[in-house]
């Protein structure tokens, strides 16, 4: 059975009262006004947010170049930072799909792994399945594309869940750009030993997404759109890309910043 497949037999929690929320590196480092939008969209729903202070890297970058000794020490070191049998709320899927699925292979699936495991869930399946949200639309009428990275879509099924969060928006127009489900070349270490292969697939990717005629694109995964985006700066292209998370809220809120 696949990844995704096994998606449609999980249980999902309904509504609860705390999540964690798991921010990942880039977010922490770079784009942390991300992961305040996330808190302020899931706190707007009700629901109590705990960010563990110590939390890291999920191991992905070692894990994929082969280093599974060093990968093992870091999802160890994880799994301690979020001890509450609540769900973890993961604003990455590619980060989400190492969790969910990458710790059971790296760590076994002995009681504690797996309870852990089981309480991943990505940001927009969390919206759409546990919370069965009810979107608002507030802002201006615009046209936008979804891009969702490879290993979130195997894994994680967000390219269904973020368009049926970005459908619910009754002025948001989501436009199916060419060659949607094609890796945008980053790929964690692949981008840094093959630069000129990522530098390539995200030309086309880039390209389908101009061509689309859109104001922005909107993704799940920081990762991805640090690639496009370095490399419409490059282009001296002004599309850019925004967190799913970060979109979210600004459409829902009321005009002039007041909370919804």
């Amino acid at each position: 059975m696949s990844q995704l497949n096994s998606q449609h037999l999980r249980n999902y929690p309904q509504k609860p009262k705390q999540v964690y929320l798991y921010g990942t590196c880039l977010v922490d480092t770079l784009f942390p006004d991300t992961g305040m939008d996330a808190i302020e969209f899931l706190e707007h729903q009700g629901i109590e947010v705990i960010f563990p202070q110590g939390q890291t890297c999920c191991g992905q970058p070692a894990y994929n170049s082969g280093y599974q000794d060093e990968a093992k020490a870091v999802a160890l070191q994880q799994i301690k930072q979020f001890p509450l049998d609540i769900p973890i709320v993961v604003i990455s899927g590619s980060c989400g799909g190492m969790m969910r699925h990458h710790y059971l292979e790296l760590l076994g699936d002995e009681p504690e792994i797996k309870s852990f495991c089981d309480r991943i869930f990505e940001f927009t399946e969390f919206l759409v399945h546990s919370l069965h949200i009810k979107l608002e639309d507030k802002g201006s009428p615009e046209r936008v594309a979804l891009h969702t990275s490879c290993a979130a879509r195997r894994e994680m099924g967000v390219h269904i869940t973020g368009n049926q969060l970005l459908d619910q928006l009754d002025n948001v127009e989501v436009i199916k750009h060419d060659y949607e489900s094609e890796c945008c070349g980053f790929g964690g270490t692949f981008a840094v030993k093959h630069a000129d292969i990522s530098a390539a697939m995200v030309g086309d990717k880039t390209k389908n997404l101009l061509n689309a005629d859109v104001v922005r694109y909107v993704s799940a995964d920081h990762g991805c759109m640090m690639n496009i985006n370095g490399s419409l700066e490059y282009q001296k292209q002004s599309l850019r890309g925004e967190h799913i998370a970060s979109y979210l809220l600004s459409r829902t809120k009321e005009q002039g910043g007041s909370k919804c």
